[in-house]
């Protein structure tokens, strides 16, 4: 989806999925060569009109990774508000940030923390990107500030340090 917001100063909303392969060896990072911006990026995209923040990042895991939501489960803070009588509660995010894309334009990001142990079930959409790697945190480390998106180990860091250890594994089928 283009941008909504065009004129200068305006920023736009987007999702971001960042996915841990742990499946017996080191967890590993989902990242993907971005398509227009050439660095590693997780899978994520803009919040369409008609979506709400949980309806666009299903929708971009499943474009950009492959993944069926089924394959993955959510990692959320043991302690948060489970129900509310009216309102459809959405996951809580590792992170909510703002940065520049461009000059004078902006993304509001909401960002998850994704869990699984498999490979794909499904195939990366067409116009994708299919230059996907599985890192470690070290190797994460390791690239260079150009190949990578700015704040990526940032929230990564947090996944592994924090959110692996404290936070717990919750179906995605808890939310809507």
């Amino acid at each position: 989806m283009p941008h909504i917001h065009t004129a200068p100063g305006e920023h736009d909303h987007t999702v971001t999925a960042y996915i841990i392969k742990n499946d017996g060896s080191a967890p590993r990072a989902f990242l993907h060569l971005h398509r227009k911006q050439n660095k590693l990026l997780p899978v994520g995209g803009h919040i369409e009109l008609d979506e709400t923040p949980w309806q666009a990042v299903v929708h971009e895991i499943q474009e950009e990774s492959g993944y069926n939501m089924d394959q993955l489960t959510i990692l959320q803070p043991k302690e948060r508000i489970k129900r509310m009588d009216v309102s459809v509660m959405h996951p809580y995010p590792v992170a909510l940030n703002t940065h520049p894309i461009g000059d004078d334009h902006f993304h509001s990001d909401i960002s998850y923390a994704f869990i699984t142990d498999q490979e794909p079930a499904g195939i990366v959409a067409a116009g994708e990107s299919t230059d996907i790697r599985w890192l470690t945190l070290a190797e994460l480390h390791q690239l260079d500030a150009n190949e990578v998106a700015s704040g990526v180990r940032e929230v990564y860091d947090f996944i592994f340090d924090v959110c692996l250890q404290r936070w717990e594994q919750v179906s995605v089928k808890d939310f809507k």
